[in-house]
C-alpha cells in the first residue's frame, strides 16, 4: 500500500475455488490461494462464503448443524489470523458460527497484525429451493458494521445481503471505503434454465470484491439429490461500478485490483449523493412493505 499524499492506494483481491467437502483440504486450498494474492501485492484479500465445505444449505438435514463451531477459538479463523500476521494482509473469514442456542452465517474480520476486529453476522437469510438457510441461520443481530483495517475502513456483508441496497449505504454511511461481499450462488435446482448471474454482478456498485465459488455440488436431501453449478464470476468492481477484474465460471482464480482511496473519496464527495439525500422523506422504508401509513 502506497501512503503518499493523496495517494491511500491499496490491492483488494478475490479469491474463488471449487470447494471439496473436506474442511482441511478447503483452507489449505485458501492459503495457498491467498499466498498467491499477497505474491500478486494484495492488501485485503476475500475468500468466498462459507468455504469449509460444500454449500450444504441445499437440504434441510439435522446432522449438518455439527457443522458449526463457536466464534471464539474457532480454528479457522486461529489459522488466518497467523497467515495474516505472517503475510500483513487483511483476511475476512466465512464461517458457520454456533453461538449457544442460535447459529449464524459469520465473518470474522482478521486485520494485518492478526488481530481479530470482530463479527458481522448475515442480515437477510434467504428460503427457497437449494438456498434453504433459513434451516440453519437466525437473522444476524450485529447490524450492519465497519471494520477500521490497517489499509481501509471496510464494510462486510455475505450474499443474499449484496442484492439489498440498504446494506450497503448503511455500511457507507459509517464510513465505509470498500465494500466486500463473499458469496455462494450458482445454478437454481428447481429450474436448471434460470442463470441468475448477470442480474447478480448489476445488483452491486463498487468499489467493491464479491467473491463466489465454482463447481457442482450434490447434497443428498429429503427428497433425494439436490445439486447447484456454482457458476463463479467473482470480480471487482470500481467506483463506477466497472467490472477491473472478472473470474469464470469454471476456473479457480485470483483477481486483483488497485485502488486510490482518496480519489474514490473526492470523486464520491463531487456527486453530491451525501449532501442531497433526504433521510426525512424516506418514512416509507421503516414500513414492512413499503406502503404508505395512514
Amino acid at each position: 500500500m502506497d501512503g503518499g499524499a493523496g495517494q491511500r492506494k491499496v490491492v483488494l483481491a478475490a479469491l474463488q475455488f471449487a470447494c471439496s467437502d473436506s474442511a482441511s483440504e478447503n483452507v489449505d486450498t485458501a492459503e495457498r490461494l491467498v499466498r498467491a494474492a499477497h505474491e500478486k501485492g494484495a492488501n485485503i484479500i476475500l475468500i468466498q462464503e462459507l468455504f469449509e465445505g460444500y454449500y450444504f444449505c441445499q437440504a434441510q438435514r439435522e446432522d449438518f448443524f455439527q457443522r458449526a463451531k463457536p466464534y471464539k477459538g474457532h480454528p479457522t479463523i486461529i489459522r488466518m489470523q497467523k497467515l495474516a500476521k505472517e503475510l500483513g494482509v487483511v483476511i475476512p473469514v466465512s464461517f458457520f458460527e454456533e453461538a449457544n442456542n442460535a447459529h449464524y452465517n459469520s465473518v470474522a474480520m482478521v486485520d494485518a497484525d492478526g488481530a481479530d476486529l470482530g463479527l458481522y453476522r448475515k442480515s437477510h437469510i434467504p428460503d427457497g429451493p437449494g438456498y434453504q438457510e433459513k434451516f440453519y441461520f437466525n437473522p444476524g443481530d450485529t447490524g450492519f458494521k465497519v471494520f477500521e483495517t490497517r489499509f481501509a475502513k471496510i464494510g462486510v456483508a455475505i450474499c443474499w445481503d449484496q442484492w439489498f441496497p440498504e446494506a450497503a449505504r448503511a455500511m457507507v454511511l459509517q464510513g465505509a471505503e470498500i465494500l466486500l461481499y463473499p458469496t455462494a450462488i450458482g445454478s437454481e435446482p428447481q429450474d436448471q434454465n434460470l442463470d441468475s448471474r448477470e442480474h447478480w454482478k448489476r445488483v452491486m456498485q463498487g468499489p467493491l470484491v464479491a467473491s463466489n465459488r465454482v463447481g457442482r455440488e450434490t447434497i443428498r436431501t429429503e427428497h433425494g439429490n439436490s445439486t447447484i453449478t456454482f457458476y463463479g464470476n467473482s470480480f471487482i468492481a470500481g467506483p463506477n461500478g466497472e467490472i477491473l477484474a472478472l473470474a469464470g465460471d469454471k476456473d479457480e482464480a485470483v483477481l486483483t485490483a488497485e485502488f486510490n482511496l482518496e480519489k474514490i473519496k473526492s470523486q464520491r464527495h463531487s456527486w453530491g449523493v451525501f449532501r442531497d439525500r433526504r433521510p426525512d422523506l424516506y418514512k416509507a422504508l421503516l414500513t414492512l412493505d413499503g406502503s404508505r401509513q395512514a
